[in-house]
This record gives structure tokens, C-alpha cells and sequence, in this order.
């Protein structure tokens, strides 16, 4: 048996290392992939090898039948049109939420970042505690406002809805990230005559991809896998898919069909995948740069 003498570098060490990271990347993506590649193999099954009841088993004849279903013809109810509908609803909805909670939060978060008071402060904890509160806790003051505004159940009162909801959340990213950038550039901008807002639209909105991209997919993906406030707030022309999905899941019409129920939530969660997929070295980039940080 061999000992390495002190100061010796051992030649194990750095190799131990890298498999144990290796070995902790590939538990965590088993942990989170394997119910994914659950849901996906058992929407390829027909019914007849999901009644056998070996849900772990991959499917021996593949199908996509059940994805045309959930599509196209799924009864959500007393309509059976699949969650094609939501589909449209939630894009209506999701799209212009994001870009305007987004860049709202963008401005406040910058002005708050600028301003150099104290009462800069009060109002940063005030929109903390808006952040914390929880919105179910909300709700009841909301359809009242809503209603009085002639809003309630409609396509402008549910984006209005997500969009000031999403505002404290927005604000505290955007705020946390301006504070990092120097005060020369706006200090630049001002002596060269340019307002606040042309110095927020020419000069800061350039240098904010990262985070902009950061927030949106945050944004995005909230939004789009909301089910409470869409329930409530978006009326029966405007349900989201998330809404539609639960009436699949939950419909009382023929026989249970599991497979058609999860093809139904792989359908619905697709959108967000190709929206990581598409920005996702830009949010990392982001995540790196302290777009997120405390």
C-alpha cells in the first residue's frame, strides 16, 4: 500500500471528482426526464396495452392515435374539439402579457434603480411584499375591481390580470440587474441631452438581451401553465389550454383513456419546451451574468 508523500497531488483526486459530478448530473436528469418519458410512452400506447397495466413498459405498437384525439376531438365537456382551442386562446393570452409585464417591469425596474432616495426603497419593499403575497389571497378584490370595470370574464381583463401580477416579479429581476450596471452610461446618455425614456429605449434596452430573455421565458412559462386565474378570469371564450386539459382529464363522458390524457399534457407543455429550447443558451447567459441575483 502506497501513500503519497505531503504536498503530492493525488492522480485519483481529480478524476473521483468528475465522475461524482457526472454521476449527480445524470441522477438529476433522470429525476426530472423519467416522468417525462413516462407521460410520452404511455401516449404512444393504444388502449389495449394500457389496460394490461404495465405502465413502465415502452410500447410495443406505437401509435399516434391518441394524439389526435387529445388534438382534435377530446371532450372537454359538452364540446368535444380536443385542445385545439386553447391552443389559440392561450397564445392570445400568453404572448402580449409576456412582452408588456416584461417591459413594464423593465421601466420600473430601471427607474427604481435610478432614483436615489429612500422612498426608492419603501417603494422597493412595497413591491416585495406585493411579490410574496400570495394571489389566491387576491382574488376576491380582483373579480370585484374587474366586474366594476366591465373586465371580468373577459380577453383584456385576464392579460391585465397576469400583467400586474407578474409586475412585482418583473420589477424585482429588472431592479436587481440595473443596480449592477454602471451609472456612467446613463450619466453619458443625460449629458448628451437624451430624456429618460430615450435613455432607457437607446442606451439600457440594448444592454438587457440576457435578462430581457431571462424574464420572458420566466414569464412565459408562468403564464402559459396558469390554470386558476385562467378559469376564473378568461370566460368561456377565451379558456387557455391548461383549462381545457383539466376538462379532458376530468371528463365524465365514455371511458377513461389515460393515454389520450397524457398525450393531452405533452400537447400542452410543447410550447414552452421550443421556447427553452430556442433561448436557452440566452437565458443561461442570463442565469450567469446575475440576471437573478438576490
Amino acid at each position: 500500500m502506497t501513500r503519497s508523500l505531503p504536498g503530492e497531488r493525488s492522480v485519483f483526486g481529480p478524476r473521483a471528482a468528475r465522475l461524482g459530478l457526472y454521476a449527480f448530473l445524470f441522477a438529476s436528469a433522470a429525476f426530472f426526464l423519467l416522468p417525462l418519458l413516462l407521460v410520452i410512452s404511455n401516449s404512444l400506447k393504444p388502449m389495449e396495452e394500457i389496460r394490461q397495466g404495465n405502465l413502465l413498459a415502452l410500447p410495443v405498437k406505437p401509435t399516434f392515435d391518441a394524439w389526435l384525439t387529445a388534438w382534435k376531438s377530446a371532450c372537454t365537456g359538452l364540446e368535444c374539439g380536443g385542445v385545439r382551442p386553447g391552443l389559440w386562446n392561450s397564445i392570445k393570452i400568453t404572448v402580449p402579457a409576456v412582452v408588456i409585464s416584461t417591459l413594464a417591469g423593465a421601466l420600473n425596474g430601471y427607474a427604481l434603480a435610478q432614483w436615489k432616495s429612500r422612498h426608492a426603497n419603501l417603494i422597493m419593499l412595497l413591491v416585495m411584499v406585493g411579490l410574496f403575497i400570495p394571489y389566491q389571497a387576491m382574488l376576491y378584490p380582483t373579480v370585484k375591481i374587474l366586474s366594476s370595470l366591465s373586465l371580468f370574464r373577459t380577453y383584456s381583463g385576464i392579460i391585465l390580470v397576469h400583467v400586474v401580477y407578474g409586475l412585482p416579479y418583473t420589477t424585482l429581476l429588472f431592479r436587481n440587474f440595473y443596480v449592477g450596471v454602471p451609472e456612467e452610461i446613463s450619466r453619458a446618455a443625460r449629458m448628451e441631452g437624451a430624456s429618460f425614456l430615450r435613455t432607457f429605449r437607446s442606451v439600457i434596452l440594448p444592454l438587457s438581451t440576457n435578462i430581457l430573455v431571462v424574464v420572458a421565458i420566466l414569464q412565459f412559462t408562468g403564464i402559459w401553465n396558469d390554470y386558476l386565474l385562467g378559469l376564473i378570469f378568461a370566460g368561456n371564450d377565451n379558456l387557455p389550454m391548461t383549462v381545457q386539459l383539466t376538462n379532458i382529464v376530468n371528463n365524465a363522458r365514455g371511458s377513461a383513456s389515460p393515454n389520450v390524457n397524457m398525450a393531452a399534457a405533452v400537447i400542452t407543455a410543447i410550447p414552452t419546451l421550443i421556447v427553452y429550447f430556442l433561448s436557452g443558451r440566452y437565458f443561461v447567459r442570463g442565469i450567469a451574468a446575475g440576471a437573478v441575483k438576490g
